[in-house]
């Protein structure tokens, strides 16, 4: 069963809330066709991020090197300063839902001194014949997280917080927001129950990274310390989701999402 992706990361997802709807999108740029102004493709003095602004982007899944399924992420503006990100694994091979590859997962989140702040998060997971679901709730006022639905009985307690903890979708947003080549990057996991440090080290230089025929000057990013499990994402200067993210247990592939186009909203 694949875990939340801090890949998300851990891989995180959820259902959008049929009130909240996304403002309307531009039409959709494929990499192809913004390749000659992208800014994935300057030098490494380019600038760092813009600040948060919601996008969607849209992955092909692959699991040792076969595809198996697509995938959405996208981050929604909803009022109050509120926002959302949303993750969803849509298998597209025979008996992948077996395999854990219907999953949707979503965190309802602020911005509080530059810090993305999870107030919600849900995971939702399709199987064959049956589904399970989990939500939680982060009070802040309390500074203490709880999950209910789905989940094991050694993670039903509060799980006290801490200011900076993310859920894992969120953390997969702040390595987009913080990576710089060399840096060493430290977060902590409150996802499902679950507390964990993750810490992150971008490699010094910039590599050439090939998705859907365009080439990328990537900054690899690899999870340290994380026993048998690997996670590595690729993000470039300018483009607001990673640009592949790749999750092996034991030297195997879990999954293996890579972005073929994603479009800016205001």
């Amino acid at each position: 069963m694949i875990r939340p992706l801090a890949l998300l990361v851990s891989l995180p997802f959820a259902l959008a809330h049929a009130q909240e709807t996304a403002p309307q999108q531009q039409e959709a740029v494929p990499a192809q066709d913004a390749a000659a102004t992208d800014p994935a493709l300057l030098p490494l003095a380019a600038p760092a991020q813009a600040p948060l602004q919601p996008f969607v982007a849209d992955y092909q899944v692959y699991r040792d090197g076969k595809r198996v399924g697509d995938a959405t992420l996208q981050v929604v503006r909803l009022e109050a300063d509120r926002w959302r990100v949303d993750l969803g694994l849509r298998g597209t091979r025979g008996l992948v839902r077996l395999v854990g590859l219907n999953i949707e997962q979503s965190t309802l989140f602020d911005v509080a001194d530059g810090q993305y702040r999870p107030l919600s998060q849900s995971t939702v997971r399709h199987a064959l014949f049956s589904g399970k679901k989990n939500t939680g709730v982060y009070d802040w006022s309390t500074h203490s997280a709880i999950w209910q639905g789905d989940v094991k009985k050694d993670r039903r307690a509060a799980v006290p917080l801490q200011d900076g903890d993310m859920s894992a979708l969120l953390i997969n947003l702040a390595i987009v927001r913080d990576a710089t080549p060399g840096k060493q990057l430290q977060y902590r996991f409150v996802d499902d129950g679950r507390v964990r440090n993750h810490e992150y080290l971008v490699s010094p230089e910039l590599e050439k990274v090939t998705v859907d025929d365009l080439d990328y000057n990537a900054m690899r990013v690899n999870r340290v310390r994380s026993g048998s499990e690997e996670t590595i994402l690729w993000v470039s200067y300018g483009v607001p989701t990673p640009i592949r993210m790749v999750q092996r247990k034991d030297g195997q592939d879990v999954t293996d999402l890579r972005l073929i186009q994603y479009t800016r909203s205001q």
